[in-house]
């Protein structure tokens, strides 16, 4: 048998741990049983499940990535609506004037 005091080795039948003294026949003052195991653990379940849908609330309201810029559609073209890829060749970055073609020297 361990002592409760010290954790030293004593015989089953000893009265006092021959390590500390202590008095080995009063049974200790509290032992959990399954039943406090049970409610401790409902209750520390109960409190993530409250806190994981108290913090899915709250992500909920704060706004989407790309709702908090503007972001042109030629840059993004699978947000547009109606799903109309627009060709690379069109794609430009903002504030990119369009390529114009010079024309061609002229042959002798």
């Amino acid at each position: 048998m361990k002592c409760m005091n010290c954790g030293q080795e004593n015989k089953d039948a000893a009265k006092a741990c021959k390590k500390c003294g202590r008095d080995l026949t009063i049974p200790p003052a509290w032992f959990p049983d399954s039943k406090w195991h049970l409610r401790t653990l409902g209750i520390i379940y109960a409190c993530l499940v409250v806190l994981y849908f108290g913090v899915s609330y709250l992500l909920r309201k704060l706004p989407r990535p790309y709702h908090i810029r503007k972001i042109p559609v030629e840059m993004t073209p699978w947000l547009r609506p109606g799903g109309r890829i627009v060709p690379d060749e069109q794609l430009r970055a903002p504030g990119e004037k369009p390529e114009v073609e010079s024309p061609a020297p002229a042959k002798k």
